[in-house]
C-alpha cells in the first residue's frame, strides 16, 4: 500500500522563499500555495475556512511585509501582517492538528550582543519591522498551539525576490564606485540552505512525533560565518565577476551606518548561535561563501497545486 503523502500548504507561494521551499519538497510532501489577491491573511475567516477545507498536516507561513523601512510608516499594517495575522494562523493549525512553521528575524533583538544570539537571549527590537515580527512570535506562544516551529532567520537571498544580493548585482552593474555598510555584521542566508532546515525539522519531528515535543519552539538559522554588509558586497562582486555578469564598479568603499542614515534602526550584530538546530537534526550548516556560489549556479523551479 503506497505511503500517504503528507500534505503542506505554503502561505505567501509567490514569495522568495516559497520558491526554495517548493523546490526542496521531497515526493512524500503534496503541496498547496496560497497568496494575495486571492488570499489574504490578514482575513481571520478566511484563513481559518481555507485550513478546514485543506485540513493540512504542515503550515510554512512565507509571508511577510518585509519592507523594514516602510515599516516605519505603515506601522499598523505591519502589525496586521507580521503580528495579529500569524495569530490568525496559530488559530488554524490548532483547529486542524498541523504544525506550523513560521519565519521571524534577526531585528527582534537590538544588536548590542558582543556574541552570537541564542534562542534564550531577551528580545529587545529597535524597529517597527522587528516589533512587529516579535508580536508574530508572541501570538504563536500566547495561542495555544503546542507544534510549532517558529525559525529566526538573517540577512535573506535568494531568487524571485528583493535581497540584497540582486541590489548589489544590479548597481554592480551601473556605477563605478559602491558604499556600502562595513559595521553591521551578520550571517547571510541562502534561500535554499533554510528550505533545506525547515524540511530537517519537519522530518525529526514526523520520525519522533509525541516522543519529543521538546523538539518544538524557538530556532536560529543561517549561513555558517560572518560578515559586514560590505564584505558580503564584495563578495557577491568577485562572484559575479567570475560568471562573467556586467560589472563596471571598481571600488566597494566601506562606510559607517552613520554616513548611511536609514529610516529603521538595523541591528550592528545579527548572528546567531545555530547550536539548537544542529543538535536537534544533526545536520551540517553550510558556510556563506558556498552558498553564495551555489546561488550563482541555481535554477528554481517551484510547483504548487492550486487551492
Amino acid at each position: 500500500m503506497p505511503e500517504q503523502k503528507r500534505k503542506l500548504l505554503v502561505i505567501g507561494c509567490n514569495g522568495m522563499l516559497a520558491e526554495a521551499v517548493a523546490s526542496a519538497a521531497s515526493a512524500e510532501y503534496v503541496l498547496t500555495g496560497v497568496d494575495l489577491p486571492e488570499f489574504d491573511m490578514k482575513d481571520q475567516s478566511q484563513v481559518l475556512s481555507l485550513c478546514d477545507r485543506l485540513s493540512p498536516e504542515i503550515i510554512i507561513n512565507c509571508a511577510a511585509y518585509t519592507n523594514v523601512d516602510g515599516c516605519e510608516t505603515e506601522e499598523d499594517l505591519a502589525n496586521e501582517v507580521n503580528g495579529m495575522a500569524v495569530g490568525f494562523l496559530a488559530e488554524a493549525a490548532k483547529r486542524v492538528q498541523a504544525t506550523l512553521v513560521h519565519i521571524s528575524t534577526d531585528y527582534v533583538f537590538d544588536g548590542k550582543k558582543n556574541s552570537p544570539y541564542t534562542e534564550q537571549d531577551q528580545t529587545n527590537p529597535q524597529s517597527t519591522y522587528g516589533r512587529s515580527k516579535l508580536f508574530g512570535e508572541r501570538a504563536i506562544l500566547n495561542s495555544g498551539l503546542e507544534k510549532y516551529f517558529i525559525i529566526r532567520t538573517s540577512w535573506l537571498y535568494g531568487h524571485g525576490g528583493k535581497n540584497f544580493v540582486e541590489t548589489i548585482l544590479r548597481l554592480a552593474g551601473e556605477r563605478e564606485e559602491l558604499q556600502v555598510v562595513a559595521d553591521q555584521v551578520g550571517s547571510p542566508t541562502y534561500t535554499g540552505d533554510l528550505a533545506e532546515a525547515i524540511f530537517n525539522l519537519l522530518t525529526v519531528h514526523a520520525s519522533l512525533q509525541s516522543k519529543a515535543p521538546e523538539l518544538y519552539g524557538i530556532y536560529h538559522f543561517s549561513n555558517e560565518g560572518y560578515c559586514s554588509w560590505h564584505e558580503f558586497a564584495c563578495a557577491i562582486v568577485t562572484e559575479a565577476r567570475s560568471h562573467n555578469l556586467p560589472v563596471v564598479t571598481r571600488e566597494i568603499r566601506p562606510i559607517s551606518t552613520e554616513e548611511y542614515p536609514l529610516p529603521a534602526k538595523r541591528p550592528a550584530n545579527s548572528v546567531f548561535d545555530k547550536s539548537k538546530y544542529k543538535n536537534a537534526t544533526g545536520a551540517e550548516v553550510p558556510a556563506w561563501r558556498d552558498s553564495l556560489k551555489v546561488y550563482f549556479l541555481s535554477v528554481n523551479s517551484p510547483s504548487f497545486e492550486e487551492y
